[in-house]
């Protein structure tokens, strides 16, 4: 699929053209040697969901050790978090835009946001007794419920929903973009920015947090998908890096998403 996460669509192990693209312009020794070899990789050489998931463990257990941190220095040093947060973001670009995964840098990018999230939780439980914990079941039900039904086939990514979920993403980042611009020049002092302005009574933040939590478990979805493809055309077990670092990126998303629908909902 032309048009699935980015995590994933700069490896051609997720896709079936990758195979082809792999034998072209290379010389006809190296040509020769590609056929020379077994057609396929050892079963203990390719991509599993079952190597995938441990590597998904291990990159949440990095994020949660870390996010104990972020969480216990914050509050002497309020600073580390938004530092963090950029250290965090460069390193997610680093990964999208590299060709092979990258364990070390996966890893790294897990303790960089894990100290971003334990810093931005321990605001929000100071101002919202409790919020936190609400946070974390909705997260792990949305991502649940979402596996559930990929895993029963009832739900299943295709090419013209891919294609409205990125339409959405663009205008989603556009408007957070005019937003923050808002913010930081003062022309609108609400704490929440634009998701502060009212419908009918209704924050503007509760209709675009409903929007968003959907697209986010829909990114699940597209992860989901790709490893799935990943495993059926025998990828290289190190590709589960790539799928655990796909499923990491939208579950973090989606864990902010819901804290700050929650933190607009009590206000």
């Amino acid at each position: 699929m032309a048009l699935d996460n980015p995590a994933f669509s700069r490896n051609s192990a997720f896709s079936q053209q990758g195979a082809v693209a792999a034998t072209q312009n290379v010389s006809a020794q190296q040509l020769q040697e590609l056929y020379d070899k077994p057609a396929t990789l050892p079963d203990r050489e390719v991509m599993t969901v079952e190597n995938t998931i441990a590597k998904t463990a291990a990159a949440f257990g990095v994020l949660l050790v870390f996010a104990a941190v972020g969480w216990l220095l914050t509050p002497s040093m309020p600073w580390l978090f938004w530092a963090f947060s950029i250290v965090g973001f460069v390193l997610a670009l680093v990964n999208i835009f590299k060709k092979e995964p990258s364990p070390a840098l996966i890893l790294a990018y897990s303790a960089a946001q894990g100290v971003f999230i334990g810093g931005i939780s321990v605001i929000y439980e100071s101002a919202y007794s409790g919020i936190i914990a609400q946070a974390v079941i909705g997260t792990i039900a949305v991502f649940g419920v979402t596996l559930a039904l990929f895993a029963s086939g009832k739900v299943r990514a295709s090419k013209k929903a891919t294609k409205v979920f990125l339409i959405a993403m663009v205008g989603y980042l556009v408007f957070s973009l005019i937003n923050l611009v808002l913010m930081w020049t003062g022309v609108n002092q609400d704490p929440w920015g634009l998701y502060g302005a009212e419908i009918a009574g209704i924050p503007l933040g509760l209709v675009i947090g409903v929007l968003v939590i959907i697209m986010a478990a829909y990114s699940l979805v597209l992860d989901f998908d790709m490893i799935q493809q990943g495993v059926r055309n025998r990828a290289p077990k190190k590709y589960g890096w790539t799928g655990a670092f796909g499923i990491m990126v939208t579950v973090i998303w989606l864990y902010l998403e819901i804290l700050r629908f929650l933190a607009i909902a009590r206000n």
